[in-house]
């Protein structure tokens, strides 16, 4: 049952080396990190929708002069036509990849997957974050702020910590299980898609007013598509994801949480994780997880995130299984 992506090829040279292209793109990660900014693809796709949106997402200070069904079927048109475009050129660029010699394809893949994956950033970051509560609570908050979208300007140092911790967790989804998961199931443009919708709905999914290049503008119309697609993509994933996280943490009652967020697919990463440390992460008037336990300190920063080395080591060996066993079936 080779994957309907990889060439029909035999399955003795090329399964074994192919099966490791996840895991030879999370070793670059780890040994490299982040690619510059110029060659980022997933800079590259803000570029675009930066652009798109300044033009789809009406200015809060200015008159209507598009009715919500244009603005909402502009930015969904838009949408479509570049996750379209990823997905063609992703998708001849792993064809140009799979003609060349197993191994030098394994190679290929595994770099053009790597900037569609940010497990060493994400840890260094919410690190980051920790090391800055340290030298200031004002600190703490301008660090998180590089990470979450919310208001820190009032947040407690706990509360600090509880978002770094959450912001760890949901995006252990988005940017290493999701990307993983549709890479196994339909190779490069499956995850090349993904990241796009993930961007995308970081950037126009807002449920009301949010800053593009600091002017106020209205997403509650442009954003709709955005939002949906990114929740249809990641759902499978989240759930992968939070069990994953119970897994290696050990994590006992935390599927009655995992549906108290707003996002359908947030919670579930965060619920694993807030029960596998056994403390209380929760945004104040909108949700609690593990609602009455501890508040997290600085070690619980130190083992969220080796916990989530754990997830990704787990995630990355299952991406590799399932691969190769879908080219040995």
């Amino acid at each position: 049952m080779t994957p309907w992506w990889m060439p029909q090829v035999g399955v003795g040279e090329w399964a074994g080396l192919l099966a490791c292209t996840p895991a030879l793109a999370l070793a670059i990660d780890r040994l490299v990190g982040e690619p510059p900014v110029k060659w980022h693809p997933v800079a590259w796709t803000g570029r675009y929708l930066a652009w798109a949106g300044q033009r789809l997402a009406p200015r809060v200070d200015a008159p209507r002069t598009r009715s919500h069904f244009s603005v909402f079927w502009l930015a969904a048109l838009s949408w479509c036509a570049a996750a379209a475009a990823i997905f063609t050129v992703a998708w001849w660029v792993q064809v140009w990849a799979l003609t060349l010699p197993a191994w030098l394809a394994t190679l290929a893949l595994a770099l053009l997957l790597k900037p569609l994956l940010a497990w060493a950033m994400l840890r260094d970051e919410v690190r980051a974050v920790e090391h800055a509560l340290d030298q200031s609570l004002d600190a703490g908050r301008a660090r998180l702020a590089r990470l979450v979208s919310r208001d820190v300007s009032g947040l407690s140092a706990a509360q600090v910590r509880e978002s770094a911790i959450e912001s760890l967790a949901e995006n252990l989804n988005d940017s290493v299980v999701a990307p993983l998961f549709w890479f196994v199931l339909l190779g490069l443009p499956g995850a090349a898609l993904f990241r796009f919708a993930n961007t995308a709905d970081a950037m126009w999914g807002y449920r009301g007013t949010h800053p593009l290049n600091g002017v106020e503008r209205d997403w509650t119309w442009a954003g709709k598509w955005a939002a949906r697609a990114d929740d249809v993509l990641a759902w499978w994933p989240a759930r992968v994801t939070a069990a994953l996280i119970a897994l290696t943490g050990g994590a006992r009652g935390w599927v009655r949480d995992a549906a108290r967020t707003p996002s359908p697919n947030s919670g579930w990463p965060m619920a694993a994780m807030a029960h596998a440390l056994g403390v209380q992460l929760r945004k104040p008037g909108v949700y609690a997880l593990n609602e009455g336990a501890r508040a997290p300190d600085p070690a619980d920063t130190v083992r969220a995130c080796a916990l989530g080395s754990r997830t990704v080591l787990l995630a990355t060996l299952l991406a590799c299984a399932g691969l190769l066993w879908m080219l040995r079936a």
